[in-house]
C-alpha cells in the first residue's frame, strides 16, 4: 500500500542502483503511480528506456535534467511524492583533481534537493550516502559527510511540513560501475595482473539487492533524521583477488590519493547516538524532532556501547574465497570462473 498510487523519483536513476531500484519497485510494486528516472546522461537513459517500453510500463517516466540546476528539480518534483536521491560525482580521484565540480554536485546538487522538496509537497526523502563520508580523508567523501548533515538538517526547517529526511550509508555495492571486483575480472583476462593497492586493506561488501531492500526500508520506516548503516560483511582485498585470479600475479602498487586501509562507517563519536535496530544500525539526530522513547520502542532500538566503532579492518562477519566466488556469480557475472 505504501507504493500504490504514489509517484516516486530517483535522482541519478541511470546508475547502478538507480536501476536496481527501478526494476525492484516496478516488480513488486507494479501499482505505483508513476516512477520517474531523473539523470542527466541522455544516452543512459536511451539505453534504459529500451528495457522499459512504455507499453509494457506506463508508470515509468525519464526526465533529464542535472541537480546542480534547482529549477529544473523542482519542475521534476511536481506532483511527486517519495524522492530518492542518488545523483553524485562518485570517483575519489576524480574528485581530488575537479574539487569544484565535486562540490558543486555532492553539496550544492544535494540543498538544491533539500530546498526543491520542501517547495513541491513531496512527503518522504532518502538520500544515499558512502562509507567514505565517515570520518573523511578526501574530497568525496567530505562532500557526501556534507550532504548527509544537509539531510538530517532539513528535518529542522520544514516547519508544519510533514515531510521527512533521512539518509542510507553503506559500503562498496559489490559490482558495481567502477568498482574492485569488474575492474580485477576485466584486468585478469587483459594481462592476468591484479594490481593490490595495500596488502592489508579491507573493505566493507554489499549486494545491489540488499542495497536497494536497504533503500527502502528507509523510505518506507524513517521517522526523519535518521542515518541507518547496514550490518554486512567485510572482505580482505587479498581474499578477492585470490578468488578471482589464483594464478594471476599480484604486484603492490601503493594506495592512491584519499584512499584508506579500512573504511568505516560509524566512529567512536558517532556511538552517542547510534543505536543497534536488529538488521540495522541507526545514527540518530542530536535533537530529534519525534520521541526518543517512542522510536526505541517501536523498532526495540539497543544503545550501542559509548566507544564503539563500525570499521572494516575490526568486523566480526568476514567474506572467505569461496564465498566470494560465488557471490560474484550470483551478483557480478553469471559465467565467472577462477
Amino acid at each position: 500500500m505504501f507504493y500504490e498510487g504514489k509517484s516516486l523519483l530517483i535522482t541519478g536513476g541511470t546508475g547502478s542502483l538507480g536501476k536496481a531500484l527501478t526494476h525492484t519497485i516496478l516488480r513488486k510494486h507494479p501499482k505505483i503511480r508513476r516512477l520517474i528516472v531523473f539523470s542527466r546522461d541522455e544516452q543512459k537513459q536511451f539505453q534504459m528506456a529500451q528495457d522499459y517500453p512504455e507499453n509494457k510500463y506506463p508508470q515509468i517516466r525519464f526526465f533529464i535534467g542535472d541537480v546542480r540546476d534547482k529549477e529544473r528539480l523542482k519542475r521534476a518534483f511536481e506532483d511527486v511524492d517519495y524522492v530518492i536521491h542518488a545523483a553524485a560525482m562518485k570517483h575519489v580521484h576524480l574528485a581530488e583533481y575537479n574539487p569544484e565540480e565535486c562540490i558543486k554536485t555532492n553539496i550544492g546538487g544535494a540543498q538544491n534537493v533539500v530546498d526543491a522538496c520542501l517547495v513541491t509537497g513531496v512527503s518522504r526523502v532518502v538520500a544515499l550516502s558512502t562509507d567514505k563520508a565517515c570520518a573523511p580523508i578526501n574530497l568525496y567523501g567530505a562532500t557526501k559527510l556534507t550532504s548527509d548533515k544537509l539531510f538530517v538538517a532539513a528535518n529542522n526547517i520544514k516547519g508544519k511540513n510533514p515531510i521527512r529526511f533521512s539518509v542510507v550509508r553503506y559500503g562498496n555495492v559489490m559490482g558495481s560501475n567502477g568498482s574492485v571486483i569488474p575492474f580485477f575480472i576485466k584486468r585478469k583476462k587483459i594481462d592476468n595482473t591484479l594490481p593490490i593497492t595495500d596488502k592489508n586493506m579491507t573493505r566493507f561488501n554489499i549486494s545491489l539487492a540488499s542495497g536497494v531492500e536497504m533503500v527502502m526500508h528507509a523510505l518506507e520506516n524513517a521517522w526523519g533524521g535518521e542515518l541507518f548503516v547496514p550490518k554486512i560483511p567485510s572482505y580482505r582485498i587479498l581474499d578477492v583477488a585470490e578468488a578471482i585470479g589464483p594464478e594471476c600475479e599480484k604486484p603492490v602498487v601503493g594506495i592512491r590519493p584519499g584512499e584508506k586501509i579500512h573504511e568505516e562507517m560509524i566512529t567512536p563519536s558517532d556511538s552517542f547516538y547510534a543505536y543497534d535496530l536488529g538488521k540495522y544500525f541507526a545514527i540518530l539526530p542530536v535533537t530529534p524532532n519525534w520521541d526518543l522513547d517512542e522510536f526505541i520502542k517501536k523498532f526495540r532500538a539497543k544503545k550501542v556501547p559509548h566507544g564503539f566503532s563500525y570499521n572494516s579492518g575490526n568486523n566480526d562477519n568476514w567474506e572467505t574465497v569461496e564465498g566470494l566466488r560465488s557471490l560474484i556469480r550470483n551478483h557480478v557475472d553469471p559465467t565467472f570462473s577462477a
